[in-house]
């Protein structure tokens, strides 16, 4: 909700209802006209160089007509509100690996990684049309999720047996898109390893531990695209999604605290009891 509004701020008003992407951005510089809003030459991510992080009471918005999205309506129910928090990053990270992967309508598509990220990304590779999405997974409650966001398979193998199972299910094919949601040097070699020849892997994962693929990219032909989710370019497409009830990304939240606890949080999702926390702030 929209407290204050600086004398420079155009499009947004005290008493809006706002979404913030991750990343803020002014909207017009090359990158920004090119739909690649997280490199915004004027832009940076909250909670980094002296901005203000989105976990408190208030954040200070740069750019703020730029990058916050107003919300049409009001008295959006519980369950509406935990999906449109979703915008603000995982549910358009998942999209950015669907869309980066070139997942369109009939595709036989795979997801590596059962977090937040990944399950939306389930959710986004549906809403594009996709015809089989196998949901490579080893936990219970994140399973069920997943088959409510589209899934149509399950795998619980990793490394060279998932590998294995994919390529058994397809025929020996491999998959059409690949979306890499974990960025451990595993999960960027399963998501290779599945891919079919001419394929594309959107791979999001924050990159750790992870080898040079180019060997594989050039003698199996896969393409590999991705990076950090231009968040500001997709939350409208997908906010109409959310309003008129399409999708419900907002069930990824199944754990709750408040800033006082906010560690608890954290350390729930650290140890894979959570699937993301829904920090409640203020009145």
């Amino acid at each position: 909700m929209v407290e204050q509004v600086g004398p420079e701020v155009r499009g947004i008003a005290k008493g809006d209802f706002v979404i913030a992407p991750f990343i803020y951005c002014d909207g017009t510089c090359a990158h920004c006209r090119a739909g690649v809003t997280s490199q915004c030459v004027a832009g940076a991510a909250f909670g980094n160089h002296g901005i203000d992080g989105g976990q408190g009471e208030a954040v200070r918005v740069p750019l703020a007509g730029s990058t916050l999205v107003p919300v049409p309506g009001s008295g959006h129910s519980d369950e509406t509100m935990r999906s449109l928090l979703t915008l603000s990053d995982v549910m358009c990270t998942g999209h950015h690996a669907a869309v980066s992967a070139g997942v369109r309508s009939g595709s036989v598509v795979a997801v590596v990684g059962d977090g937040a990220v990944g399950l939306c990304a389930v959710l986004a590779a549906r809403r594009l049309g996709a015809a089989r999405i196998i949901a490579l997974s080893r936990n219970p409650v994140r399973q069920q999720v997943a088959r409510s966001f589209g899934a149509t398979d399950i795998l619980d193998e990793r490394g060279d047996a998932a590998i294995d199972a994919v390529l058994e299910m397809t025929n020996g094919v491999g998959v059409d898109a690949a979306l890499e949601c974990v960025g451990t040097g595993q999960s960027v070699a399963t998501a290779l390893g599945i891919a079919r020849p001419g394929s594309v892997v959107g791979a999001v994962g924050v990159p750790h531990g992870v080898d040079n693929p180019m060997e594989t990219v050039i003698f199996r032909n896969i393409g590999l695209r991705g990076g950090v989710a231009p968040a500001r370019a997709y939350i409208p497409e997908l906010l109409d999604d959310v309003l008129e009830g399409r999708i419900n990304p907002g069930l990824v939240f199944d754990f709750e605290t408040d800033l006082d606890h906010i560690e608890d949080a954290y350390k729930a999702m650290d140890e894979r009891r959570a699937i993301k926390a829904l920090v409640r702030v203020g009145r």
